[in-house]
């Protein structure tokens, strides 16, 4: 069996190094989710929605409806086995507890340094809370593909499932939660113009007779 494409993770951040999580990824783990939700108690609107006639109609068919940003549920496997067998010493020592630390890392609070560096806020430059008003979650890219997404990591779901003599983890199945930041950045605006012209070549070759009359 072939080896799985390679995904990451990578901290968007002023370090000379940044946070980097590199692992194979199996598209099939893989789950996507975008809601919309509809508010229409305070509208004359009955049977779920404005009466309407015509295309042009759509702005007020649409009030009180709200497209909440894309989730991804993505589970992937941290092993060490090959390069333990290989004779890596930090595998050897340290199985995939370092992956795993920089997963904590991603989630935890940062402050801002003067230089523009980020700082792990529970390294005593924080407050007693997460996420004080110095503090902010990281912004992370998700690479997946041709997807190169700007994301929060919402939350993380370990499994260890084989552990070292002295109890480090060599493999981990880990769930990761992740919601895209669906704003005015360039790798957001970069994934619609793939989105659109992706969705233009297959209506452009999709057939083209409906009910109704709609061609």
């Amino acid at each position: 069996m072939g080896r799985h494409v390679r995904g990451a993770l990578v901290e968007y951040a002023q370090s000379a190094s940044p946070l980097t999580l590199v692992f194979e990824f199996n598209p099939e783990t893989l789950s996507r989710s975008r809601s919309v939700e509809i508010t229409l108690a305070d509208t004359p609107a009955t049977r779920g929605g404005y009466d309407f006639q015509s295309p042009a109609e759509t702005p007020r068919v649409s009030q009180g409806v709200s497209v909440e940003p894309e989730a991804f549920d993505v589970e992937i496997l941290l092993d060490a086995t090959d390069r333990m067998g290989q004779g890596d010493p930090v595998a050897s020592a340290s199985g995939v507890e370092p992956e795993l630390d920089t997963l904590r890392s991603m989630v935890e609070p940062k402050v801002q340094g003067p230089d523009g560096m980020q700082t792990l806020a529970s390294l005593g430059m924080g407050g007693q809370r997460a996420f004080q008003r110095d503090e902010s979650a990281s912004v992370l890219l998700f690479l997946w593909g041709s997807h190169v997404l700007p994301v929060f990591l919402k939350g993380i779901d370990v499994q260890e499932t084989a552990h070292l003599p002295s109890l480090v983890p060599y493999r981990a199945t880990v769930t990761l939660s992740l919601q895209v930041i669906e704003g005015n950045n360039p790798f957001y605006r970069e994934e619609k113009i793939r989105q659109a012209a992706s969705a233009a070549l297959h209506s452009s070759t999709a057939p083209g007779h409906f009910p109704g009359g709609l061609s």
